[in-house]
C-alpha cells in the first residue's frame, strides 16, 4: 500500500511541513501562554485585556477563506512563507509594543499571529493533496506529528524567555516568537517544494477536464458533510471543554498548578496520537476510527458529568485529546477527498472557515457559560454536537458502502 514515504517528493514535503508544524505549535503555545496577561498588563482599560488574544483567532478566521485562494495563485511554498512571516514580523511588533507600553499596537502583533496560524492550518491538506488517496491519512498524521513535542516545549520556552528583559517583562517570549517565524521560513525556503496534487496523475488530469462544480453542490456531498461534521465538531468540542478546564479544576478545589498539569495532559492526548492514526485508519477503516474519536468524546463528557476528581480531570481531558486527533485526522482526510484539484481553494476555504469561527464562538462562550451552568452541564452540552457528527459520519458510511456494493455484486 501506498504511503507518503513510496513518493521521494511526497514524504520529504511531508517531514518539512512536519518541522513547520513544530514551529508553528511553539510561537501559537507561547503567545496562547502569555497574551492574556500582556494585554492586562498593556491595556488601558482592564476590558480590553483579552482583545490581543481574541484577535488571534478573528485575525485566523478572517483570513483562511482568502489564505485557500493566495495558495492557489502564489502555490503553497511562497504563500507559506509568507504566513510565516508575518509570524516574524507579528512577534517582533509584540516585543516593541511591550518595551513601549503601545497597547494597540500589541494587538496588530497578534492579530498578525493569528494570519500565521490561518496559513499553517493548510501544512496537513498541503500533505495530503500531494500523496495518493491512500496514503492521505498517514501524510496528515505525519503533519500533525510535528506538534508532539512542540505543545509541550513551547509553554516551557514561555516560562524561560519571559524574563530575558527585566524592563520589559513578557519581551523576550514574543522575541522567541518571531525567531519561530524566521526559522519557518528558512525551512519553508531551502526545503519544501511545491509538488502536482495527487499521486496519479492519469485522475488528475480527468478530474481537471471536468467542470468545477459549484460550491453549495459540493457542501452537499455525504463526504464533504462528514469532514465539516468532524473536523467542525471535533474542534469546537475540543476549545469548548479545554478552555473551560484550567477554571474549573481551581473552582472544584484543585490547585492552579493542576489545572496546568491537566492541559499538558490534553496536549499529548491532542497530538501523540499522530504517530499511529494514519496506520489505524488504514487497518480498521476510516469509519471505525472517527466513530471511536467520537467515543472518546463522548466519554470525556460522561467522566466530567460523573466525577470532579482530579483523576477524572486527567482522564477526561485526555480522552477529549484523543478523540480530537482521531475525528480531526480522520475529517482531514475525508475533506482531502471531497474536491477535484480545481475545486481545491474554495472548499478548503469554506471548510477552513467553518471550523475558525465555530472554534472561536466555543472559546469565547466557554467560560461565561461554565460560570452561569457548572461543569457538569457545560459538558452535557456538548452530547447533541456529538450526535450530530455521528449522525452525519454515518450517513457518509452507508453512502459509501451503497456505493461498494454494485462494485462488490460485478465481482462474484
Amino acid at each position: 500500500m501506498n504511503h507518503p514515504s513510496a513518493t521521494p517528493a511526497g514524504g520529504r514535503n511531508a517531514a518539512v511541513l512536519a518541522l513547520c508544524q513544530g514551529l508553528f505549535t511553539c510561537a501559537i503555545s507561547i503567545d496562547l501562554t502569555l497574551t492574556a496577561l500582556t494585554g492586562w498588563q498593556l491595556a488601558p482599560d482592564k476590558a480590553l485585556a483579552t482583545l490581543p488574544f481574541a484577535l488571534i483567532t478573528v485575525a485566523g478566521a478572517v483570513v483562511t477563506w482568502f489564505a485557500a485562494f493566495l495558495i492557489q495563485r502564489l502555490g503553497r511554498r511562497w504563500s507559506f512563507v509568507l504566513g510565516a512571516a508575518s509570524c516574524a514580523v507579528g512577534g517582533l511588533v509584540s516585543v516593541w509594543s511591550v518595551f513601549h507600553g503601545q497597547f494597540w499596537t500589541f494587538c496588530a502583533g497578534t492579530a498578525l499571529v493569528g494570519v500565521f496560524q490561518a496559513f499553517a492550518q493548510y501544512y496537513r491538506l498541503a500533505a495530503a493533496d500531494a500523496v495518493s488517496e491512500a496514503a492521505k491519512s498517514r501524510a496528515i498524521s505525519t503533519v500533525l506529528a510535528g506538534g508532539v513535542i512542540a505543545a509541550l516545549v513551547g509553554p516551557a520556552l514561555a516560562a524561560w524567555s519571559k524574563d530575558w528583559f527585566p524592563a520589559a517583562l513578557f519581551a523576550g517570549a514574543y522575541l522567541v516568537v518571531a525567531a519561530m517565524g524566521l526559522l519557518s521560513m528558512l525551512v519553508l525556503i531551502l526545503f519544501y517544494r511545491d509538488q502536482v496534487d495527487s499521486a496519479a496523475p492519469a485522475a488528475s488530469v480527468a478530474a481537471d477536464a471536468a467542470p468545477a462544480r459549484p460550491l453549495a453542490v459540493i457542501a452537499r456531498t455525504p463526504v464533504f458533510m462528514a469532514s465539516v461534521a468532524n473536523n467542525v465538531a471535533g474542534s469546537m468540542v475540543m476549545m469548548f471543554i479545554m478552555t473551560a478546564a484550567p477554571l474549573a479544576a481551581v473552582a472544584c478545589h484543585h490547585g492552579i498548578d493542576d489545572g496546568a498539569a491537566i492541559i499538558q495532559w490534553h496536549l499529548v492526548g491532542m497530538y501523540a496520537p499522530s504517530f499511529f492514526a494514519g496506520r489505524l485508519i488504514q487497518r480498521f477503516g476510516l469509519g471505525s476510527v472517527l466513530l471511536a474519536g467520537l467515543g472518546m468524546n463522548l466519554g470525556c463528557a460522561l467522566i466530567a458529568m460523573l466525577s470532579t476528581t482530579l483523576p477524572a480531570f486527567y482522564v477526561a481531558l485526555l480522552l477529549l485529546g484523543v478523540g480530537w486527533n482521531f475525528m480531526f485526522v480522520g475529517g482531514t482526510t475525508l475533506l482531502a477527498q471531497s474536491y477535484t484539484p480545481s475545486e481545491r481553494a474554495k472548499t478548503q476555504g469554506l471548510a477552513e472557515l467553518m471550523r475558525y469561527a465555530a472554534t472561536a464562538l466555543a472559546t469565547l462562550g466557554a467560560g461565561p457559560l461554565l460560570a452561569r451552568f457548572g461543569w457538569e452541564t457545560l459538558n452535557a452540552a456538548i452530547l447533541p454536537v456529538l450526535l450530530l457528527s455521528a449522525l452525519v459520519t454515518a450517513r457518509w458510511m452507508l453512502a459509501q458502502r451503497a456505493a461498494r456494493a454494485p462494485l462488490v455484486a460485478g465481482l462474484r
